[in-house]
């Protein structure tokens, strides 16, 4: 694994883990397999243990390579393998959807990456609208290289995307643009794919408990973080929902935190 990865690095693709390749192995993998961006840490970590438990190749893609790492050296004897890069970098995706077509066929893509910005309108620079704007180009891009792979057809695209891509919500200005333009993303392939074996997916979950909020904690302070849905939770419900073995899809799927009564614990269990 050291020898491949030096190799790649040259290239800029890092890829980390045990799932192998179709030609290293002779013949294809027959276990499902789902593509998850933003899998380091959070709903997309969660997502990515999720999915192996479920029996799933699952390829993660982050750009945080210390993290990276850390979920190679936990995932090594499972099904995984992780890829090291920026998901709005063209040069990086391509190469890297071609690595994971040699792995076997893409059955799902969760596009989880992206990054928050919040600030008064005013206050925005340049930076922050680039920061906010990852998460949609990385989106658009890694549908056009999964739908391109998979001959569009025979494939489950899903878009992860926040409550802020259904409403306005205050200091958030630039990030609710970018969700209402992965939203906007969405809507449209769905109309493209309409009565075709390509199924596209919108969730849109309110607030999660993860660093996802670590740099603004002035605008969401920990307190009210640790109120949010539980990580690990979300990706029990929506991975039961997109892995459900009836005839049935959901087109949209909308989650949020059920209010804690008394008597309750913050899980929503009964004490």
């Amino acid at each position: 694994m050291v020898d491949e990865r030096a190799q790649d690095d040259e290239r800029g693709e890092r890829p980390i883990g045990a799932a192998r390749s179709r030609e290293r192995d002779g013949a294809a993998d027959d276990s499902h397999l789902v593509i998850i961006t933003g899998c380091a840490s959070g709903l997309g970590y969660a997502l990515v243990r999720r999915y192996l438990d479920l029996g799933w190749t699952v390829c993660g893609i982050d750009i945080d390579a210390a993290r990276m790492d850390e979920r190679g050296r936990e995932f090594r004897t499972r099904p995984y393998r992780g890829f090291v890069g920026d998901v709005a970098d063209p040069s990086f995706v391509s190469r890297t959807a071609r690595a994971i077509t040699a792995i076997g066929r893409i059955e799902m893509l969760i596009n989880n990456a992206g990054r928050p910005s919040f600030k008064a309108p005013v206050a925005y620079e340049a930076g922050d609208l680039d920061r906010c704007l990852t998460g949609l180009k990385g989106m658009m891009m890694w549908c056009i290289a999964v739908l391109r792979a998979c001959g569009e057809r025979d494939v489950t695209l899903v878009n992860v995307m926040s409550t802020a891509a259904t409403r306005g919500n205050p200091h958030e200005s630039a990030y609710c643009a970018a969700k209402w333009g992965e939203r906007g993303y969405t809507e449209s392939l769905k109309a493209a794919y309409h009565g075709t074996s390509v199924t596209v997916i919108g969730v849109y979950p309110g607030g999660i408990d993860t660093d996802f909020y670590r740099d603004s904690h002035d605008y969401v302070p920990p307190e009210k973080q640790h109120t949010f849905m539980n990580p690990e939770e979300l990706a029990h419900v929506l991975a039961d929902a997109l892995t459900n073995p009836y005839n049935l899809t959901v087109s949209d799927i909308r989650i949020d935190r059920r209010p804690v009564f008394p008597g309750e614990r913050a899980q929503g269990v009964k004490a």
